[in-house]
């Protein structure tokens, strides 16, 4: 038994799931709040997006380890801004095998390259851990105070 599953680009996830030819979105976290609010890759924001105008149910998969308590929701998370260059310059073997880096525009161009978005706990429907599926809010009845780290 398996999952039924595609390798899309990441721009065409919204048309994909406007299509109705997908029945869950999961993505990963890299951080969890409190609250449920969940930060991750950037673009996972706009799968949830997606997702809730659909109808179509979201999911964040995160290990305990992305769960954060101490932080009570995802504006207190701060997201790293990458280096400009990753949007800037494009890297790839040319003809004869040799790595060759290109700029795609000007060396002076203004980027703002966040790493990371937060897609907030109500276009979430549940985060999928190792003890169970919780509601975003309700994450500390899988995780009882007693067994969070001190």
């Amino acid at each position: 038994m398996g999952a039924n599953y595609r390798i899309l680009p990441d721009g065409a996830a919204a048309s994909l799931i406007a299509s109705g030819a997908v029945d869950a979105v999961i993505t990963g976290a890299d951080r969890v709040a409190a609250n449920g609010d969940s930060a991750n890759k950037i673009g996972t924001s706009l799968k949830a997006l997606a997702a809730q105008d659909a109808g179509v149910p979201f999911y964040i998969a995160a290990p305990f380890s992305t769960l954060d308590f101490a932080c009570p929701a995802g504006s207190a998370i701060p997201i790293e801004d990458r280096d400009a260059d990753e949007l800037l310059c494009v890297s790839g073997v040319d003809g004869d095998g040799h790595l060759k880096q290109l700029r795609q525009a000007p060396a002076d161009t203004a980027v703002r390259n966040p790493a990371f978005d937060v897609t907030p706990a109500r276009l979430i429907r549940g985060i999928v851990t190792e003890r169970g599926v919780a509601a975003p809010g309700a994450l500390r009845e899988l995780y009882p105070a007693e067994d969070l780290p001190a």
